[in-house]
């Protein structure tokens, strides 16, 4: 069973794939950033990003795809962006049968690390630890993908006891 971790953005986005058959441990089979020529016109910049996803599900089909939730940007350019890259992601992923759930990145934080304030030294540091990857993971979209792909293992039983008992999240 494969669950995506995905760090949106339209320059830069940032994958994970965990393998989770193992009971108790996910191990990772993919890592890396897909990225999108700036100066090139949004629309082909977004159906590149389409197409690399579909060869991501292709490669390594998901049951679970987690997404980092866009909470505030200064910068509103930017955000549209990132909210059109997590878009083109989440449509892909239903598409392929994966349940899609967004996580806040204090949510990823705590999940990651036990600290919902923890610095990116921080958390790159746990998911190296927890993926057991002796080097620094570069691009730090990755790594923050990692991060988003590890916090989902951490959170999904939680939630689908609360689906389960009838409750939201």
């Amino acid at each position: 069973m494969f669950v995506w971790g995905i760090d949106p953005g339209l320059s830069r986005c940032g994958y994970a794939v965990l393998d989770t058959g193992r009971a108790g441990a996910s191990r990772l089979v993919a890592l890396g950033v897909f990225k999108t020529a700036p100066d090139q016109p949004v629309p082909e910049r977004l159906h590149a990003l389409q197409h690399d996803v579909r060869g991501l599900i292709a490669e390594h089909p998901p049951t679970a795809v987690a997404v980092e939730r866009i909470l505030f940007s200064v910068n509103v350019r930017t955000a549209i962006g990132v909210a059109q890259a997590a878009g083109i992601v989440m449509v892909e992923a239903i598409g392929a049968g994966a349940q899609v759930t967004e996580y806040s990145p204090n949510e990823i934080k705590q999940a990651v690390t036990g600290d919902g304030a923890a610095d990116k030294t921080q958390i790159e540091t746990m998911v190296q630890r927890l993926l057991q990857i002796d080097r620094p993971i570069r691009p730090v979209d990755a790594a923050d993908a990692a991060a988003i792909a590890l916090c989902h293992v951490a959170r999904a039983p939680m939630l689908a006891r609360i689906a389960a008992a009838g409750g939201r999240r």
